[in-house]
């Protein structure tokens, strides 16, 4: 399945094709290194937490596309799992801020190490020089999809050349 085999300079559309495939096979590849105890909805709340520590129950359903009594249901199993904490603000009594836990902390760790070894498996039957063209093709999707989620949170017209 070499997209530049036959084509040197494949089209944005030709390569969302393989990444998306690769993002199918990430999916079964990670689901062997198992997330439980934790459901995919509540990875991803975990997730979210990890990079907006502290964050509200509106902020967090927004996030989620969901709603807050809905993503409340979530924070609580989570809770009581001991990955997430709450913790009154300090600002306004009646707002919950959402903190990670040491053990929530822990356990997104042993995923991430989980999951990387399984990549280093599949990774390990490619040629370095391949690797390598992965690596910086990696970087470069990173930053532009960084770039993209930041130029959406500021909000149209934002973008500069």
């Amino acid at each position: 399945m070499t997209v530049t085999a036959f084509r040197p300079r494949p089209e944005p559309a030709e390569v969302a094709r393989v990444t998306a495939t690769a993002a199918e096979l990430l999916e079964v590849l990670w689901g062997r290194a198992s997330t439980a105890p934790a459901s995919a909805s509540q990875l991803r709340v975990l997730l979210i937490l990890e990079h907006q520590e502290g964050i509200n129950l509106r902020t967090l359903a927004q996030s989620l596309a969901s709603t807050p009594p809905s993503t409340s249901r979530l924070c609580d199993r989570l809770e009581a799992a001991g990955f997430v904490r709450r913790v009154m603000s300090p600002d306004d009594r009646r707002e919950v801020r959402l903190h990670l836990s040491s053990r929530g902390r822990a356990f997104l760790a042993d995923l991430r190490t989980r999951r990387e070894g399984t990549l280093e498996s599949v990774l390990d039957l490619m040629p370095a020089a391949k690797r390598t063209a992965l690596l910086e093709g990696l970087e470069a999707f990173c930053d532009a999809a960084a770039a993209q989620i930041h130029d959406e949170a500021q909000g149209p017209g934002s973008r500069t050349a």
